[in-house]
């Protein structure tokens, strides 16, 4: 080229570059994706490419900053393979004027930012029907998961290895059954999917399947084994495989046989259905049979055996019963029958019966007879019947006793039971027994069972028969005898009175059910052993061998104390568990002592309460009641020394407490209450004597005092007003009680006050003694005025009868003598004594105005003297309330004996002892005999 030429061109494309910058359209870079998909997969081939806008046919070369590194390439593509999470980040390209006169490069493109998805997506195949009808098709539809754009589609029928079919369009429509697959594909080179899963379709024939069973029976039983059989109708194709699917208790079972029957063993709710599958093309076979619904009973038929006599005919000869053996609701058995002798005798097969379907036999001998039902091949079996028993009766009875007779048997006791027959020899009988116990232990032949030792598996009804050695005839079952063995009774201890009174008697009772069936019971007083809180039981030496009655009195109990008892039958002596131990407590102090403090009964729960123990033992405890029956040691959570317990604040407690020494010592006891936030009463821990003051007050806490405060004793109310005390001088009996109080809206518990009465220093047989002696003096006078009125009788005696000759009507007399007795009757001599007041009343023949009345009244004189003490209990003797009054009367004429009778009776009420009435020294009457007139001038 000419040296003109070549400036000439270079002029010109200077001159399009300056025109190029004087317009000021510079090129630009642009960067894309070669496939523009919205996402991009693991394993993927990325293409980038460099577009430059403006360039004109300027030959280019290309930079490209990859993930911060700069390359250059000819081609405006750069490719990336096998893309994984290490490539995501952000693409930038630029482009280079190959000019030689003008090098120029563009701008930076703005960057790609790439995202790789971290997995290879997967293909998903469904069909609008899993099954081909006969001449139909199904749709098949293969989508990609996650969805995303470019994808192919390429179909698979049968194995994977080679193509069916490859579509843009994701569904595909096929006619054949088999088995199908698909995947998804894009890109060059190309990118898959992975496979989708195996789908199945199936084409269904025209054959028509049916399922039938043998045996018909209408009943099939649990185990039994039957057949069924799949038959195939219609159609040209006669080379089947059988396909089975059963149903039944949340199971399914499907399996396929070349036989067309299927045997196996069946369960009730089954459903059984099977279709046919061609030998050569197993995706095509008929529909699924009808199901056939097989019933079984749940559990294995037994056989009922049933005889039209119990008993064969003694005597004569071909006597026979009839025995019928069956199996209900079902058909098809045949039977088989079996006999022994007795129960412990093998059992023998009765040959001549062998397996008949008509199921009933005669039989003439004596025995225990059983049958069993058969059917199929391999031969199912029912359970056995139950044994019935033929016998030859005799028409005796047998009869059974129990030894002891006792309603209910207890765990450890002897028993026996006799089998007896009456007029009978025993040795030509051997005995039989029956029973529903479940003992492994069961009678013998003999005549008695005897259980040395009672389990609870004895229990059952017993009964038992003879039977004769030489003909084996039998006697007739005895009434059956019902043992219920129980466990051992556990005695139930009241004690009574809870509290004692100095002089009580303590009344125990032990309770046990049926109270009256043999027991002896056992009377015991609990000894504490420590360490630890359990106790030894010595016997009380009035219940050494036992004692009849449930109820003790025990006297002369002062102090606290613990009895248990328990009770005991037979021979050997079978013993009940003990009782629970019970206490009596006493509130007064002895050698040993429980102190509290605070020094009173009720506590604020808020106070921190301490029980102390004190006495001659080095070792103590504190015990308590809890809720009136649990007898426990001072709780666990409580604080516990060897010889005190403290009482936590914030505890609750309304329980007696008292302390128990390793010597056995029992101290008083004292009832802690501690559950009171607001108000409490305090009142002495101790008894108080009688006739001693005391004084009973409350304690607030957290709350204002708003009077008035009210007193109550026993439930009623003896004082409202401001007092905050209740003060009562001299105690007496009559004050002991339940106190509470109640102020500013609130109410303390009630605690209990026990008065001790005081011991009498005087005594009262020297007072009777005094008695007796006026007695006998008094009688003494009396003695001698009779002897003066009887000789004073004798001698009025003439002139009463010389009276008679008067003619004065003796029954008006009569009047007027009665009427004058009467008088004197009430009339009273002055006292003969200034202490005892002794009145005379006679009733004198010689003071009647006429001598008519003393016919009524002569010869014998007697005098009737009572003593009648007045005084009441707790007083002292006042003179002027012993009186003693002398009643004479006239005896008849033919009484010629004067006697005297003088009562002394004391009416105060006086404390009994044990029950007994009062001494006879208070309450016979002294007689004192006198002879009349004549004799005593003898």
């Amino acid at each position: 080229m000419e040296a003109s030429q070549v400036g000439a061109q270079m002029e010109g494309t200077l001159d399009e570059v300056l025109s190029d910058g004087l317009t000021g359209t510079d090129p630009t870079a642009h960067i894309t994706l070669k496939y523009n998909w919205s996402q991009i997969f693991w394993g993927e081939t990325v293409t980038f490419r460099c577009e430059i806008k403006g360039g004109g046919d300027t030959d280019w070369t290309y930079g490209w900053r990859i993930l911060s590194l700069d390359q250059q390439t000819e081609k405006n593509e750069y490719s990336i393979s096998d893309v994984t999470e290490s490539h995501n980040g952000e693409y930038k390209c630029l482009g280079r004027n190959n000019h030689p006169q003008i090098y120029t490069d563009t701008q930076w493109s703005d960057p790609y930012r790439l995202t790789v998805t971290p997995y290879r997506p997967r293909a998903e195949l469904n069909a609008d029907s899993r099954i081909i009808q006969p001449g139909g098709v199904v749709t098949l539809t293969c989508n990609v998961i996650p969805p995303s754009s470019g994808w192919e589609f390429f179909w698979y029928r049968g194995e994977r290895t080679a193509e069916l079919k490859i579509t843009q369009d994701a569904r595909f429509t096929v006619s054949q059954g088999g088995l199908y697959w698909c995947r998804g594909g894009r890109g060059d080179p190309r990118y898959y999917t992975q496979y989708s899963s195996q789908f199945t379709i199936n084409r269904i024939l025209t054959n028509r399947a049916v399922v039938t069973r043998q045996p018909h029976w209408s009943e099939i039983y649990s185990g039994e084994r039957i057949t069924l059989r799949c038959e195939i109708h219609d159609g040209e194709v006669t080379e089947w495989m059988y396909e089975w699917e059963t149903t039944g208790s949340n199971t399914f079972t499907r399996h396929s046989e070349d036989a067309a029957s299927f045997s196996g063993v069946v369960y009730s709710g089954d459903e059984c259905k099977c279709m046919g599958r061609h030998k050569t093309d197993f995706y095509s076979s008929t529909e699924w049979s009808s199901p056939i619904t097989l019933t079984v009973s749940a559990h294995k038929p037994k056989a009922e055996l049933r005889a039209d006599n119990r008993d064969i005919p003694v005597g004569g000869s071909g006597g026979s019963v009839s025995l019928t053996c069956s199996v209900n609701l079902s058909s098809g058995w045949k039977y088989q029958f079996w006999y022994k002798e007795d129960k412990l005798a093998q059992p023998k097969a009765l040959e001549d019966s062998g397996a008949t379907s008509a199921g009933q036999i005669h039989v003439s001998e004596e025995g225990l007879y059983w049958c069993r039902g058969e059917r199929g091949d391999p031969a199912y079996y029912t359970e056995n019947s139950e044994m019935i028993s033929i016998n030859k009766k005799n028409g005796e009875k047998a009869g059974l006793t129990q030894h002891p007779n006792w309603s209910e048997i207890y765990y450890g006791e002897k028993i026996t039971l006799r089998c007896e027959i009456e007029g009978v020899d025993d040795n030509e009988w051997e005995y039989e027994w029956e029973t529903t116990s479940s003992s492994a232990t069961k009678p013998t032949k003999q005549k008695e069972f005897s259980v040395r030792f009672a389990y609870t598996s004895h229990s059952g009804d017993y009964k038992c028969r003879g039977r004769k050695q030489s003909d084996k005839s039998s006697t007739l079952w005895s009434t059956p005898i019902t043992l219920t063995v129980l466990y051992g009774p556990k005695p139930l201890l009241t004690v009574t009175p809870s509290w004692l009174s100095p002089g009580d008697s303590v009344t125990l009772n032990c309770e046990v059910k049926h109270p009256s069936a043999g027991w002896r019971f056992f009377w015991y007083k609990v000894v504490p052993k420590l360490p630890g809180d359990s106790y030894s039981y010595d016997l009380l030496s009035e219940s050494s061998n036992g004692t009849e009655w449930y109820s003790l009195i025990v006297e002369g109990q002062t102090h606290t104390a613990g009895y248990v008892c328990r009770a005991g039958r037979g021979d050997p002596v079978f013993y009940t568990d003990y009782s629970k131990p019970k206490f009596v407590w006493s509130a007064d102090l002895s050698s040993a002592s429980l102190r509290v403090s605070p020094d009173r009964v009720q506590h604020f729960n808020s106070d921190s309460v301490s029980l102390s123990c004190e006495g001659n033992s080095t070792r103590w405890r504190v015990m308590r009641t809890q809720k009136g029956s649990t007898v426990e040691e001072c709780a666990s959570w409580w604080i516990k020394t060897d010889s005190s317990c403290t009482i936590p604040t914030y505890s609750s407690s309304n329980d007696p407490f008292w302390c128990e020494s390793e010597s056995g010592e029992f101290s008083n006891a004292v009832n802690v209450t501690q559950k009171n936030l607001y108000i409490i009463l305090e009142s002495p821990v101790h008894p108080v004597t009688e006739g001693s003051s005391v004084s009973l007050s409350f304690k607030l806490r957290n709350i204002d005092m708003v009077p008035p405060v009210f007193f109550y004793h026993n439930d009623k109310l003896i004082q409202n007003d401001s007092r905050t005390e209740l003060n009562i001088s001299a105690v007496s009996k009559s004050d002991e009680g339940f106190y509470r109080c109640r102020c500013s809206g609130k109410e303390s518990a009630q605690s209990w006050m026990t008065v001790r009465a005081v011991s009498k220093s005087g005594n009262s047989f020297p007072v009777v003694l005094v008695i007796v002696g006026l007695i006998c003096g008094v009688l003494l006078v009396v003695l001698l005025l009779l002897l003066y009125r009887y000789r004073q009788a004798v001698k009025d005696r003439c002139c009463i009868r010389s009276m008679k000759s008067r003619n004065i009507d003796q029954n008006a007399a009569g009047d007027r003598v009665g009427g004058q007795m009467r008088a004197h009757h009430d009339e009273y001599a002055a006292p003969l004594h200034g202490d005892a007041s002794l009145y005379d009343s006679i009733k004198d023949p010689g003071e009647s105005a006429n001598g008519t009345g003393a016919g009524q009244f002569q010869d014998v004189t007697y005098s009737l003297l009572e003593l009648k003490n007045t005084r009441k209990k707790g007083k002292e003797s006042d003179p002027n309330e012993i009186a003693v009054y002398s009643e004479v009367k006239i005896a008849t004429a033919d009484e010629t004996l004067m006697y005297a009778q003088v009562i002394c009776q004391d009416a105060g009420k006086g404390k009994k002892k044990k029950g007994k009435p009062k001494s006879a020294a208070t309450e016979d009457p002294v007689y004192s005999a006198v002879k009349s007139g004549t004799a005593l001038g003898q």
